[in-house]
């Protein structure tokens, strides 16, 4: 039984029944007849679906962010701001996956020889609750418009969610099986893995789920994207804008979804002479931030996705405190009706604590404070993970100095780190491997084809 429960009210608003093995056979068979037809259509033949896609989202923003926030929370502040990015990524590769898979031509000694990017198949993605539309959208449009089709396996607690989604790619056009939803359990995913039709797999997601799925997909020698957990460092500099680096950092703690975010910054690691100055500046930013009902369009946190992830952020912090960091804001839940708590604020932040060691998935900024360069550096990649990092400074020799030394995927100087259609978004270490998004992740599932004439 698969469960819709709203995370502000505590009730289910709809069960739905896995499918059956029959039912999934049906499926898989539809996306290996689609692809076959699928992979002979021009870019041009897409990317006219494609614009209808990003259409139809557009006019579907409102719809779309009330489920996003009666499954998992997301305000309908933030909600629409997500569901226009989902439409420009759809216009981003309408408009440019001609080009970007275009065949490159390379200059050997043969009469003639390029690359040729030629689709894999069927993709599977296992996706997860927290970005329910993007993190969708991001896997499909790319691989559907390089030729592939998709086949989704959602979090269990955004069914509706998948539902819409799936609904989607019908309404703007696309031929049947192009994309499916799968309500499935975790544990029938490998099972899913190991079927020869699937071609290859991408997952958002945690570390551990990350391990399961390299592991099967390894064994069976497919094609696997990684885009796992992060614990951001944001970096700041006596010499920076301190009130500007407060303002961001909040943004980059919040991400829109109550910190739950692989790329919101985790670790605010901050020079000593400007520790003070840039707490009091950050409690300043919190404290005008409403907490409450998500679908109220003034509130800018809601509740926390789950039961679970209240019950794990709280244990994070308490046990942090009684380890010595000290509550500067906030620290506990707030009512006794939903699963939200307070945007909190922690100093004397130590090695060995949760609040440093792991991924905090919730409103929790611990504030870390470094005297040198050169420690800095050592704690922004005193982690396992490398998804991205900020550097708030405002001399740039410096920060091109320290940008080589940094273990992350995505390096921002004074900004927040975010995705974007047109660059290349993912980590190293167990933030885990490959890219999406821009020319590079597109070609993530594609076969690179050597062809030369003699």
């Amino acid at each position: 039984m698969i469960q819709s429960k709203n995370p502000t009210t505590e009730e289910v608003l709809k069960t739905f029944e896995e499918i059956s093995d029959k039912e999934l056979e049906k499926k898989l068979a539809l996306a290996d007849k689609a692809f076959k037809l699928w992979k002979k259509t021009s870019f041009k033949e897409r990317a006219v679906l494609m614009l209808k896609l990003g259409e139809y989202l557009r006019v579907h923003a409102e719809e779309f962010s009330k489920l996003q926030m009666l499954e998992m929370g997301k305000t309908m502040k933030s909600g629409p701001i997500g569901i226009a990015k989902c439409a420009l990524l759809c216009d981003y590769y309408a408009d440019n996956t001609e080009n970007i898979l275009a065949n490159e031509i390379l200059n050997t000694d043969k009469k003639e020889q390029y690359a040729e990017f030629d689709p894999l198949g069927v993709v599977l993605a296992v996706m997860p609750w927290n970005f329910p539309f993007w993190q969708v959208y991001r896997f499909a449009v790319p691989a559907i418009m390089a030729g592939n089709v998709g086949i989704l396996k959602h979090a269990s607690n955004v069914p509706q969610c998948a539902k819409a989604i799936e609904k989607s790619f019908i309404a703007a056009g696309f031929p049947k099986g192009i994309f499916q939803n799968l309500f499935l359990s975790v544990s029938r995913v490998e099972g899913l893995i190991r079927d020869p039709r699937i071609a290859a797999v991408t997952l958002t997601g945690s570390e551990k789920a990350g391990i399961a799925v390299a592991r099967v997909s390894g064994e069976e020698i497919k094609k696997v994207v990684l885009e796992l957990g992060g614990s951001d460092p944001f970096i700041v500099f006596a010499d920076a804008d301190i009130t500007e680096a407060a303002r961001v950092a909040v943004l980059a703690r919040m991400q829109g979804n109550v910190g739950q975010s692989c790329i919101s910054a985790k670790r605010f690691i901050v020079e000593e002479s400007v520790k003070s100055k840039f707490t009091k500046l950050v409690i300043e930013e919190f404290s005008k931030l409403s907490v409450g009902d998500p679908s109220n369009k003034e509130t800018d946190i809601g509740p926390l996705a789950t039961e679970k992830i209240l019950e794990e952020v709280t244990m994070q912090v308490k046990k942090s405190v009684s380890l010595g960091a000290k509550v500067a804001y906030g620290g506990a839940r707030k009512g006794k009706k939903g699963f939200f708590y307070l945007p909190t604020v922690l100093t004397n932040v130590k090695k060995g604590m949760p609040v440093y060691d792991e991924e905090v998935f919730g409103p929790v900024m611990p504030i870390i404070s470094f005297k040198t360069e050169s420690e800095a550096i050592q704690m922004a990649n005193d982690t396992r993970y490398g998804l991205g990092a900020s550097i708030f400074t405002s001399d740039m020799i410096k920060a091109k100095r320290i940008i080589p030394q940094i273990e992350a995927g995505n390096v921002c100087v004074n900004d927040m780190v975010k995705s974007d259609p047109r660059a290349p978004f993912g980590g190293i270490k167990k933030s885990g491997y490959g890219r999406e998004l821009g020319t590079y992740g597109i070609k993530e599932f594609v076969n690179i084809k050597n062809v030369w004439f003699g």
